[in-house]
């Protein structure tokens, strides 16, 4: 297994097994959009439909592995796309990519 300083399998398995629903995935594209203001939880339900009680959950496992931070403000709850995770995330899949591929010039 090739080594990834300050990324392991499991965790990025973790991120990517949260964001497996789409559900998930969708609320999480709208974080990111959002941008670093992020949004209120009202609306993230008003964006997506999806009921409260639901969204909750959702939005728990996403925070749960670090991909959305929360921060209440009164009695507001801001959900954001945690940038620095995301781009962790995505760097764990593409850092290697075609590292074991062979040119044609080597297969010749």
């Amino acid at each position: 297994m090739p080594y990834c300083p300050g990324m392991d399998l499991e965790r990025t398995a973790e991120r990517l097994e949260a964001l497996g629903s789409p559900t998930r995935l969708a609320i999480y594209r709208l974080l990111v959009r959002a941008g670093e203001a992020g949004l209120a939880v009202g609306a993230i339900q008003s964006q997506t439909e999806v009921p409260r009680s639901t969204l909750s959950h959702h939005l728990h496992r996403l925070t749960r592995v670090g991909l959305v931070s929360q921060e209440r403000r009164g009695t507001t709850l801001i959900c954001r796309a945690n940038y620095a995770v995301m781009n962790e995330t995505l760097s764990f899949l593409v850092s290697e990519c075609c590292a074991d591929a062979q040119s044609d010039v080597d297969a010749a």
